[in-house]
């Protein structure tokens, strides 16, 4: 099993330590616990397109029911896996812990160089979840040729201005997902391994698949939310009460059903030979985006302050919640699915 992990003392707090720290800790944990019993056959992960994909959201969803930062570095780590074998990388071996960092926010990012001993990385990588858990990455920078996708072994250098990853201190004060560990890290002559040629992380069938394995995540984040709900309901009889228990109901039957059903077409079609898993993954992150805000919003209701007051539990499930269905970008992916169901995927670029 893997040992504590050591965090510096100041890592996702503005005051050296305190909930947000436990938090970090708290996710690490059962993030690299979770990836051990995966290694060891003990829990059921697999590939997206092999046959058992609803069996990969259901552990996904599962993850995120019980702490939904773990459930974001556990993603990472499965996607991580899929993208290896999908792009004949070299798989993941007993002991590692990935993450996918390929945010690429506004501003400064990575630039990927060729020198005689390889590639290298310099630059800055933005939300790096797992900063201190992860022991490898797969990271996307920018190349000479375009934008590439590497391997890395990550690790903090011993010195300021020696080679490796730097977490940079300050840029990762998150309330909500505290836990993810996401900070800046800064990228000085890595070596890295390149990952497929030029936009393939992009092009791949599995980029879509992986998009709706997101969804699941905060699917069992929104049940988690619901537990506080669905308590109260059992301990006394009240009609409005019941009617908020109904409601969320009927949007995570909703949500888990369009779950299965993505997991099928996934089985039936890995490789996307229809051209149809971006608009599937659009259609099914946007439904339980929706979904998450509705239950979000009937059990804020039904329930009051008290909850989010005096159960740390389920506040840091509705924090959490808020800020991780966020990687749904509202009108934007909306936007984006009007136009492949308008014009289809050539005309609505």
């Amino acid at each position: 099993m893997h040992d504590a992990i050591p965090l510096p003392a100041g890592v996702g707090s503005s005051d050296g330590g305190g909930p947000a720290l436990l938090a970090v800790r708290r996710a690490a944990d059962r993030f690299t616990r979770f990836v051990d019993a995966v290694t060891a056959g003990t829990v059921e992960a697999p590939l997206p397109g092999g046959g058992r994909t609803s069996a990969r959201f259901d552990v996904l969803s599962a993850v995120a029911e019980d702490d939904l930062c773990a459930a974001r570095l556990a993603e990472g780590h499965l996607d991580a896996v899929a993208i290896l074998a999908e792009l004949d990388g070299d798989p993941v071996a007993p002991g590692e812990y990935w993450g996918v960092w390929a945010a690429e926010p506004p501003g400064s990012g990575l630039t990927a160089t060729r020198g005689p001993d390889g590639w290298v990385l310099n630059g800055l990588k933005q939300y790096c979840s797992g900063a201190h858990s992860c022991t490898h990455a797969l990271v996307t920078a920018t190349a000479e040729d375009g934008r590439r996708l590497f391997a890395v072994r990550t690790g903090t250098p011993e010195v300021e201005a020696g080679p490796g990853c730097a977490p940079v201190p300050g840029t990762w004060r998150a309330i909500g997902m505290a836990g993810s560990d996401s900070p800046g890290i800064r990228f000085t002559d890595v070596p890295a391994t390149p990952v497929g040629g030029v936009e393939a992380y992009l092009r791949r069938p599995g980029f879509h698949h992986g998009g709706v394995g997101v969804a699941a995540c905060w699917y069992g984040g929104a049940r988690a939310v619901a537990r506080v709900l669905f308590t109260r309901a059992e301990q006394r009889a009240d009609p409005f009460t019941d009617a908020r228990v109904g409601a969320v109901d009927l949007r995570l039957y909703t949500a888990g059903t369009v779950l299965r059903r993505a997991a099928e077409e996934i089985d039936l079609d890995p490789l996307d030979k229809a051209g149809t898993a971006g608009l599937r993954a659009l259609r099914v992150r946007a439904l339980v985006a929706e979904v998450c805000s509705e239950v979000l919003d009937h059990v804020g209701r039904a329930t009051g302050a008290g909850p989010l007051c005096h159960n740390e539990r389920h506040a840091r499930a509705v924090t959490d919640l808020g800020v991780y269905v966020r990687q749904h970008h509202a009108e934007r992916d909306l936007a984006a699915l009007g136009g492949l169901v308008a014009r289809g995927p050539e005309e609505s670029r």
